[in-house]
């Protein structure tokens, strides 16, 4: 092996779609679904994994690739996504991806423009900038209101914000469902065995799919690979904006970023990745 972990971090691409994304997974994803939604709406029974990648019609538009895309029984539509880093317009991507499924819903024949409920929901290693001071609110949940009497004014397009670096309870102050599968997605990558406080079949099975021994020569590759690239891209986001800093502010963040992306590209991430990462045009990222 090429790390010593007993447990994958599901902050890799790979591990997040081993753990959440596998056909085998649907049991697991339901309950954290579930969980997070207890006091949101009625019990997923069951639901299905759809394609990732939305493809525009129109090349002058972008196309938008989900961690994961599915639909529930209800007809309910999830959109979740696992960011391992800092991204300046992170909450308009998730405002992009947000009108697939409302446009999915549109190719009905004779759609008279009632939409099925869609849950944009972003599990964060990062913090918000403007949220930093506010140690104690981890999970944000956002709907369409009224400014006014700040009433939910439209119910079926919720984003949720889970900014994981702010949950720090312990394992004697877990009390829900929900506080076990934000302390297991945190968590489980330092852990050599599970905890007895977090035995349950759902919890068993996703560990067992995490533990690094059980993997094939092919999965083992395909995981040091994604473990790789989410430690370079973290080495590289802390060298480019450390240089920015060091040269002032507002002239040095855009150094910082182009560095960053340079460095993205001499490594072989994608055109589409350094774009994310960095909120630079494709142009500009092209002639780096």
């Amino acid at each position: 092996m090429f790390f010593n972990s007993t447990f994958i971090s599901p902050y890799t691409d790979f591990g997040f779609k081993k753990l959440f994304g596998e056909e085998d997974c649907e049991d697991i994803l339901i309950d954290f679904l579930n969980e997070l939604l207890k006091n949101e709406q009625e019990k997923i029974v069951s639901l299905k994994f759809l394609k990732n990648e939305q493809l525009e019609s129109n090349a002058n538009y972008r196309n938008a690739i989900f961690d994961l895309y599915c639909v529930t029984d209800t007809g309910d539509h999830f959109i979740v996504e696992m960011q391992k880093a800092p991204h300046d317009f992170f909450k308009d991507r998730m405002v992009f991806y947000s009108t697939f499924p409302i446009r999915e819903q549109a190719k009905v024949p004779g759609w008279n423009y009632e939409l099925k409920p869609i849950y944009c929901i972003a599990i964060l290693n990062f913090v918000f900038p403007e949220d930093k001071d506010n140690l104690e609110k981890f999970r944000y949940d956002v709907k369409l209101t009224d400014t006014d009497s700040h009433k939910i004014f439209y119910d079926k397009l919720t984003f949720i914000y889970l900014e994981m670096p702010k949950f720090n309870k312990t394992l004697e102050e877990l009390q829900t469902g929900f506080d076990k599968w934000m302390y297991l997605i945190k968590n489980m990558a330092d852990m050599k065995n599970i905890p007895e406080e977090l035995h349950n079949p759902i919890f068993d099975k996703f560990m067992e799919k995490a533990r690094v021994c059980n993997f094939s020569d092919q999965e083992s590759w395909a995981y040091f690979k994604s473990w790789k690239s989410m430690t370079d891209w973290f080495a590289i986001f802390d060298t480019g904006y450390r240089e920015a800093f060091s040269e002032g502010l507002e002239k040095g963040m855009e150094k910082g970023k182009l560095n960053v992306a340079k460095n993205m590209k001499n490594i072989g991430m994608s055109i589409s990745d350094i774009i994310t990462a960095t909120g630079l045009d494709e142009e500009t990222v092209q002639h780096l």
